[in-house]
């Protein structure tokens, strides 16, 4: 096979490639989804005091949060199974849900002392995360078993 002929969007090897980068950027997201549940959060809260601790999570959550919109943006740009395509969309828009309304929210409940607000909101950003670990989770073995 010709190398042109496997860069060439309108062949079946192209449209592969597109659908395994798209699975390759999915699993890293949920490897840093895994990553950060399991090991930074509990180490921050941990050994950080914490004032230090608030500190880091204002400054990493805004990161986290966009840097997985968009990376989940692009991999359902490139997917060409529609299920995999809206569903990665649909994660994205989560997570831009979250860094531009839900995290804003959460740290002026914090700033303003509304402990009640601030568990329900941040009850409701861990259990969507959750939510879109468990469905990247589903669309990598749905993507992987379609192929």
């Amino acid at each position: 096979m010709e190398l042109t002929s496997v860069f060439n969007p309108a062949t079946t090897s192209f449209r592969i490639m597109l659908n395994q980068i798209s699975d390759l950027i999915t699993a890293a997201n949920v490897g840093i989804m895994l990553f950060f549940s399991a090991v930074v959060a509990p180490t921050v809260f941990m050994v950080l005091p914490a004032e230090w601790s608030a500190v880091f999570v204002r400054k990493f959550f805004p990161r986290y949060f966009w840097f997985l919109g968009i990376t989940s943006a692009i991999a359902a740009a490139l997917h060409k199974l529609p299920l995999v395509q809206t569903t990665l969309g649909l994660c994205a828009l989560v997570f831009f849900f979250s860094v531009l309304w839900l995290t804003p929210r959460i740290n002026l409940a914090r700033d303003n002392k509304a402990t009640q607000t601030f568990n329900r909101l941040h009850f409701a950003s861990v259990g969507l995360n959750l939510l879109l670990l468990a469905v990247m989770i589903w669309l990598l073995i749905r993507s992987v078993m379609a192929a």
